[in-house]
């Protein structure tokens, strides 16, 4: 019978379909065809394939070929069908036992000499290929500790097609020669494997990363925010002169957040592995990313999208770990503003002609911006030489409607000569701060059990007024701004949201007064009432 069929799997952003590539030969002119929405790469994968397969000592069929992609209906792109055409394509010519492919599911590339070469997207492939039924996954051995991060899949990992035709063969592997000319040289199959990223790292994969909560010199308040923003998952907001140590606080924001969660892991895991920011030998990110674009950073970058199907932006790389956007008033105001709606629903859908896809982009943002262009505006109005239409317009880049959606608000002040100059002996390290804001979540946690809930910051301000009431009289000062005009009914929910993380900090059972005019000041700048100590 000249026709075999196996599996393998399209991406569609951070989703796996499932892909059944079929190969036909019949009698008539030789020729290679591939139906079923190839795109550009994925056509070039009949001369990659032909060589392959010659070059791995076997003999191409000298007939027509017909390779299809079912569904049919389904964009495909990429090179990772190779494995799965050539095997298809070998099975089809009888040198293969069509059935010992049947249930398999091949990802990978192929090189024109027959190595395997890894790809992009393996953990949301081989998760796709598991939902499917799939329990047998064969990809390039440079990913296969990616691919069996997934429970439940046997995971075959191979370095050339010549090793993967005698392992379905039943045959013992041919040991590949040594190649002299690659042995002082790094491993170029993994060349296009990891792709530059939007500033993106990881604290458990930069051994570099040094950064400490304690080199930061006075700015107690905005480290109290930190915490907090750390402990409840608030967005924060950071606004003061040049030099006062804003981007110091938001680069030491994910040494202070708990580590990922396995189920959180994965997540973040796929995501970077489409985007290709896996880095070398961590095929599992365990940490929370910390994700820093340049304010001329394009919408499609921020968001997702580009040409054909739309690709993770950086809201979804910093997914469970934070957004910095730095000056963010230098931004695109249709940039700021397209965050709107990540910020409410932890996710972005991007519609493109090519098709919609749906993308997880629940990130903690961390915006920072001078009070004005010269960056010496304050209330006093010292030294300041921006004329007061300057500084309205330059403040007003931020829209009130995403300054609502952030619930913590910082004046940081400059850094006086005593703080910098002078030892801090009582600035608490990122490892104490850390620990609070662990014990914190954990309060939460267990407070939110048996919800789809994790933080404080996700509850719906619904349930927050009905389910988990405050102390008698705790909302008295919340109420009256609200009947002012000077808090929206969101605003509200968010001060209830960083008044039950205060209290999980302080270790309360519930918030009470102090803990709501806590989150108001926070939020507005404007101290309300007794300040709130640090536990």
């Amino acid at each position: 019978m000249a026709f075999a069929r196996t599996g393998s799997v399209a991406l569609l952003g951070v989703d796996g379909v499932v892909v059944e590539v079929q190969a036909d030969l019949e009698p008539g002119v030789a020729a290679f065809t591939i139906v079923g929405l190839p795109d550009k790469a994925l056509s070039e994968a009949r001369d990659r394939v032909r060589a392959a397969v010659v070059n791995s000592g076997e003999k191409w069929p000298q007939r027509k070929l017909t390779v299809g992609l079912s569904p049919a209906s389904v964009p495909k792109s990429g090179s990772g069908f190779d494995l799965a055409i050539a095997c298809a394509v070998l099975a089809a010519a009888e040198r293969l036992d069509p059935a010992s492919i049947a249930g398999l599911l091949l990802i990978g590339e192929l090189g024109l000499d027959g190595r395997a070469r890894p790809v992009r997207g393996v953990l949301p492939a081989v998760l796709a290929a598991a939902e499917a039924g799939y329990r047998t996954v064969v990809v390039p051995a440079q990913t296969a500790p990616e691919a069996a991060l997934v429970p439940g899949i046997d995971v075959q990992g191979v370095r050339t097609l010549r090793q993967l035709i005698a392992l379905l063969s039943g045959q013992e592997p041919v040991p590949e020669p040594a190649d002299p000319t690659e042995r002082a040289l790094p491993d170029n199959a993994l060349a296009g494997l990891s792709l530059p990223g939007l500033g993106v790292r990881s604290r458990a994969t930069d051994g570099s990363d040094l950064r400490d909560l304690a080199d930061v010199a006075g700015q107690h308040e905005a480290r109290r925010a930190l915490e907090i923003a750390a402990a409840g998952g608030h967005h924060l907001y950071l606004k003061g002169p040049p030099g006062a140590g804003k981007t110091m606080l938001a680069e030491r924001l994910p040494g202070i957040l708990p580590p990922l969660t396995p189920q959180e892991a994965l997540e973040v895991t796929a995501v970077h592995s489409v985007a290709g920011l896996l880095p070398p030998g961590k095929p599992l990110l365990g940490s929370a990313p910390y994700c820093a674009p340049h304010h001329s950073t394009t919408m499609p970058a921020i968001v997702g999208g580009g040409s054909g199907l739309p690709r993770p932006g950086a809201v979804s790389l910093a997914h469970r770990g934070v957004l910095f956007l730095d000056e963010a008033p230098e931004f695109p105001v249709r940039v700021l503003d397209a965050l709107r709606q990540p910020l409410e629903s932890g996710e972005v859908v991007v519609a493109r002609a090519a098709g919609s896809l749906r993308l997880p982009a629940r990130f903690l943002l961390v915006m920072a911006a001078n009070p004005c262009p010269c960056g010496r505006w304050s209330r006093r109005g010292e030294g300041c030489e921006c004329t007061p239409t300057m500084v309205s317009r330059y403040q007003a880049r931020l829209s009130g409607p995403l300054l609502d959606r952030v619930d913590l608000r910082v004046e940081v002040e400059p850094v006086t000569r005593l703080a910098l100059m002078e030892r801090d002996t009582t600035a608490e390290s990122t490892a104490s701060v850390a620990a609070r804001v662990q014990a914190a979540r954990d309060r939460a946690a267990a407070r939110l059990a048996g919800t789809p809930w994790r933080t404080n910051g996700e509850v719906p301000g619904h349930e927050l007024r009905t389910r988990w009431r405050l102390a008698d009289g705790a909302l008295h000062d919340a109420e009256r701004e609200l009947e002012r005009g000077l808090l929206t009914a969101r605003g509200l929910d968010r001060v209830l949201r960083v008044a039950w993380t205060t209290a999980d900090l302080a270790g309360l059972d519930r918030p009470g007064r102090a803990q709501v005019r806590t989150a108001l000041s926070l939020r507005s700048g404007v101290p309300h009432g007794l300040p709130h100590q640090p536990a």
